[in-house]
C-alpha cells in the first residue's frame, strides 16, 4: 500500500526562484474524482502515469501511480479527462535536506502558485523557509482534482 504525506502552502516570496534546481512541464486530468478519491492521468516530459489517490483528512492518502504508455495517456487527456486540463510547471529545489515541489500554474488556474513537501510521518520537523506562506494543506480547494473542476 502507497501513503503519502503531504503538506502544502501558499507563497509568500519568489525567493524560492533563486535555488530551482530543474523544473518539468506537465499536463493532467481526473478521468474520475469525488471526495475520497481521483484518477489522474499526467504527461511530462516523454513520461505518463495514471495514479490513483483517497484522501480523509488532506495530509494522510492513499496513493498508487503507475507509468503508462505515452500516447494512451494523450489519448485519455485529449478524449477522456474532464475539463479543464491542469497544466502546471513543477520546480524541484532542496531545502535543509527537505525537497520542495513549487507548482506554478497555467490555463484555467494562471497565476497559482503552490509549495509541497513529502514527509516520512505527520509530526516530522522540516525548515519553513522565509518564501513560504500559508498552510492550506486542508483547504480542499486547492486539490488539483478541485482546481479541474473549479479553477
Amino acid at each position: 500500500m502507497g501513503i503519502e504525506i503531504e503538506r502544502k502552502f501558499l507563497l509568500a516570496s519568489d525567493a524560492w526562484r533563486n535555488d530551482v534546481e530543474k523544473s518539468l512541464n506537465m499536463r493532467q486530468g481526473y478521468l474520475s474524482h469525488d471526495a475520497l478519491s481521483s484518477v489522474r492521468i499526467r504527461v511530462y516530459g516523454d513520461h505518463a502515469d495514471i495514479n490513483v489517490k483517497s484522501t480523509r483528512d488532506g495530509i494522510h492518502r492513499l496513493e498508487y501511480e503507475y507509468p503508462i504508455p505515452l500516447p494512451d495517456a494523450q489519448e485519455l487527456l485529449s478524449r477522456v479527462a474532464h475539463r479543464p486540463l491542469i497544466e502546471k510547471t513543477r520546480h524541484v529545489l532542496h531545502v535543509e535536506g527537505h525537497c520542495w515541489e513549487i507548482d506554478e500554474f497555467e490555463g484555467e488556474n494562471a497565476g497559482l502558485i503552490v509549495a509541497e513537501i513529502e514527509l516520512d510521518s505527520v509530526d516530522e520537523v522540516f525548515h519553513r523557509p522565509a518564501w513560504l506562506g500559508e498552510e492550506i494543506s486542508t483547504d480542499a480547494r486547492y486539490y488539483n482534482s478541485n482546481l479541474s473542476k473549479l479553477p
